[in-house]
């Protein structure tokens, strides 16, 4: 049996998938709006992402499935039309922030290597980056787990590091409330960012294999959430100290790196480049290899096929060029707040439908209703906040979102005009196997615990569904090693595989 993932792990995709690229890239945009209020906009956005994670973390325990968020949306609205667009977003979703990684990259590395942006050599770093790593999935070749675990701390360490060094430095006077913008420019400067807290739900692709669930996923999903609400806050605290607003308009595409230049000089420009350059590239690599290939599988095939790799794009090796052509395009043909409108609007879209399905499913999943329909309300809201500021302040920077919401719901329609495909009623196997089992064995325990006692030589057979899991408790004085002998017979004789969520549970007879 394979290892299963513990606590670290899971926390370590969480806080992975967040940090990837998106405190690099848009920071200077939520200063520019928010000014002296730009950590308030980053506690309002992860506000937000933190009552979501409510959401995923009910549903991951109840539903463990590699189709995360796919999954969860099929089993709170069905296969339908709703759910394929969905997907679809959340694919295009993903295209978007490939583009913001790949953007964030062009930006550092043409100020790294050229001293300032060039537009030409960032562009080239754009399309250069994408197709790199492209190639590597192309190849089956993936950063392995470990070096992704250094990597995520690596990050974090050197954004701790910019925020303790710069309290030295920092003229903190700038966060004063006469340096805050309005309510309204608060709230839409924390929810440009809002797509820099993408990645959390990562860990909800993971449920079927993390140890002790019902515990460890909860945990993973708020420490990972609070953890990266606590760097984001601290790192804005400090550029906003260590800025002028003059530099924020100059160098905002690579604003984090020019704040470290006051008390690091030019190392801390340099420090700061490579560590958005590691951050952006290993968030490319990591969501052409995950997130986007999941939902890519499952628009080509209603669900994940048996066969799915974790390793490699295997039966969906068209899918990576498209997925790296459509990036190379979105990312040259976008300025950077385009890309981060129609990010943040993409998945304030795709969580607002995850947080209504906890909504409908709260007595499977024995959620509180009201958290998630909160949670719902707030990701509506912000949404159609965003949306009404930049018609009103900045019409141009919808352009992109509204491209993307129209094209990607077209398309879904006439995709499944033409191909037939439609959403499977379950988008991982196992899950769908899992708990057909379950619902077999509910029927049957009945007639089932008579036998079950003589096998066991039990003194009481009890049994219960719980959550994602079917329980069977005997009550036998036998030894651990005949009590798993007589388990793997009994798990034979039934068909229960590893994979079902079938547990037997010893007690000692009374």
């Amino acid at each position: 049996m394979a290892k299963k993932i513990g606590f670290w792990e899971a926390y370590s995709i969480g806080v992975g998938g967040m940090i990837g690229g998106g405190i690099f890239a848009v920071l200077g945009l939520t200063i520019l709006l928010a000014k002296g209020a730009a950590p308030i906009a980053f506690i309002f956005a992860g506000i937000i992402a933190l009552l979501t994670a409510y959401s995923y973390a009910k549903l991951s325990v109840r539903y463990p499935s590699e189709g995360g968020t796919v999954e969860f949306l099929v089993r709170g609205f069905g296969n339908n039309l709703f759910t394929g667009y969905m997907n679809t977003l959340l694919l295009a979703s993903y295209i978007i922030m490939l583009s913001l990684y790949s953007y964030a990259f062009g930006s550092y590395a043409s100020a790294l290597f050229c001293g300032h942006e060039i537009e030409v050599v960032k562009k080239l770093f754009i399309a250069g980056v994408i197709i790199f790593f492209a190639f590597l999935n192309f190849l089956g070749a993936y950063v392995s787990g470990k070096t992704e675990d250094i990597m995520v701390f690596g990050k974090l360490g050197i954004l701790l590091l910019f925020s303790v060094l710069g309290f030295f430095t920092g003229d903190f006077s700038r966060l004063s409330p006469e340096h805050w913008e309005s309510l309204i420019k608060i709230m839409v400067g924390g929810l440009v960012i809002f797509l820099a807290y993408e990645g959390f739900e990562l860990i909800a692709n993971t449920a079927r294999d993390v140890e002790d669930p019902e515990k460890t996923l909860p945990k993973a999903f708020y420490a990972a959430v609070s953890t990266v609400i606590f760097v984001y806050v601290l790192v804005a605290t400090v550029a906003v100290a260590n800025l002028t607003y003059e530099q924020v308009q100059k160098y905002s595409d690579y604003a984090l790196a020019v704040a470290a230049e006051p008390f690091l000089g030019k190392l801390g420009f340099v420090l700061i480049g490579i560590a958005a350059l590691l951050s952006t590239a290993s968030a490319i690599n990591a969501t052409l290899y995950g997130s986007a290939r999941v939902s890519y599988l499952v628009a080509k095939f209603g669900a994940l096929p048996k066969s799915f790799s974790k390793k490699v794009w295997k039966e969906g090796t068209e899918g990576l060029i498209i997925l790296a052509v459509l990036t190379v395009v979105f990312a040259l043909s976008f300025n950077l707040e385009n890309i981060s409108v129609a990010g943040s609007l993409g998945f304030l879209s795709i969580f607002a439908a995850v947080n209504l399905a906890n909504f409908r499913l709260a007595g499977e999943t024995e959620s509180n209703p009201f958290i998630s329909l909160m949670a719902f309300l707030f990701c509506l809201v912000s949404g159609a906040v965003l949306i009404f500021y930049n018609v009103k302040n900045s019409p141009e920077a919808l352009k992109s979102a509204v491209i993307v919401f129209i094209a990607t719901f077209i398309f879904e329609v006439v995709y499944r005009s033409v191909s037939k495909v439609r959403m499977k009623p379950f988008i991982d196997w196992r899950l769908e196997e899992s708990e057909k089992l379950i619902k077999k064995l509910e029927k049957l325990m009945p007639s089932l615990s008579d036998e079950l006692k003589r096998h066991f030589r039990a003194m009481d057979i009890t049994w219960r569904r719980k959550l994602a899991n079917f329980e069977i408790e005997v009550s036998a004085d036998i030894s651990e090693e005949e009590f798993k002998e007589k388990e793997r017979e009994a798990k034979e004789k039934l068909g229960i595989k590893d994979y079902h969520s079938v547990r037997f549970i010893k007690k000692e007879g009374r």
